[in-house]
C-alpha cells in the first residue's frame, strides 16, 4: 500500500508505470469540483427565478444534467480532467493506462451515489482504502483509475511540452503506443528512437523529419498533459 507505482505489460513485453492517487488529494478535486458546481447551479436559479414554476421546472433540469454530466464532459472532452482533477496534478485514465471513454466515465460517475452510501462517500472511502490501487466502487465497476499527471510528468521530463493531437483517430493499442514511446524514449538511443518512431509512422501518418518530438507530443497529449 505504500508503493504508488501501478505498472501493466503491454504486448511485447514492454511496461508502462504510472502513480495511482490515494483519497486524500482526490477529495480535494471533489470539493473544487462541488464548489464549481455549486456556483453553476446558484447562477441557473437567478436566470430562472423570472419564470416562477416553469424556471423552477428548469432549474431541476439544469441541476440534473451539471450534477451528472458535469465531470463526464471535463474527462471525457479534456483527458480524465475535471477543474478540480487539473488543480490537483491528477487524471482518470482506463486501468491499461489509456484515456476513458464516454462508456466507463458514465459508470463511474453513475456509481458515485453507491460510493456516497451510507453518508459522505463512507462507502466509496473504505473501498479505496482496502484495495492497493484506491479504486472506489465506481473505478472497480468501470475498470477507471486515477493516476498523478505530476509524477508522470517528472518521470518523463515533458514538463514544458506541448501536447499535439493526432491527426487522426487511434486505436487504443496505438494510443498505447504512443504513451509507451513516450514514456521509454529517455532509455534508448537517438537512432533508436528515430528507427521507432519511422515505424510508428503508420500509426500516425506522419512524415516529418521532426517525428521523435511530434511524436513525444502526441504521447503527452494521450497522457492528458495540458
Amino acid at each position: 500500500m505504500l508503493d504508488t507505482a501501478y505498472r501493466v505489460e503491454i504486448p511485447g513485453g514492454i511496461e508502462l508505470e504510472a502513480h495511482v492517487v490515494g483519497p486524500v488529494a482526490r477529495f480535494l478535486a471533489f470539493f473544487i469540483d462541488f464548489f464549481l458546481r455549486g456556483i453553476l447551479m446558484v447562477i441557473a436559479a437567478i436566470a430562472t427565478i423570472p419564470f416562477g414554476e416553469m424556471g423552477a421546472g428548469f432549474w431541476f433540469i439544469i441541476w440534473f444534467f451539471i450534477e451528472w454530466f458535469y465531470p463526464v464532459l471535463f474527462e471525457v472532452f479534456r483527458r480524465g480532467q475535471t477543474p478540480g482533477k487539473i488543480a490537483l496534478g491528477i487524471s482518470v485514465v482506463q486501468d491499461d493506462l489509456t484515456p476513458v471513454t464516454f462508456g466507463t466515465s458514465l459508470v463511474r460517475n453513475l456509481l458515485r451515489t453507491a460510493d456516497f452510501m451510507p453518508f459522505f462517500y463512507l462507502a466509496g472511502l473504505v473501498t479505496m482504502l482496502s484495495n492497493k490501487r484506491f479504486q472506489r466502487l465506481g473505478d472497480l465497476a468501470a475498470g477507471t483509475l486515477v493516476i498523478s499527471i505530476r509524477e508522470m510528468s517528472k518521470a518523463t521530463r515533458i514538463d514544458n511540452m506541448t501536447p499535439l493531437a493526432p491527426p487522426t483517430t487511434l486505436l487504443r493499442s496505438e494510443q498505447t503506443a504512443l504513451i509507451n514511446f513516450l514514456q521509454r524514449s529517455p532509455q534508448l538511443s537517438e537512432p533508436r528512437q528515430q528507427e521507432l518512431a519511422r515505424i510508428l509512422d503508420e500509426v500516425t501518418h506522419s512524415g516529418s523529419d521532426n517525428r521523435v518530438e511530434q511524436l513525444h507530443r502526441m504521447g503527452a497529449w494521450f497522457l492528458g498533459l495540458r
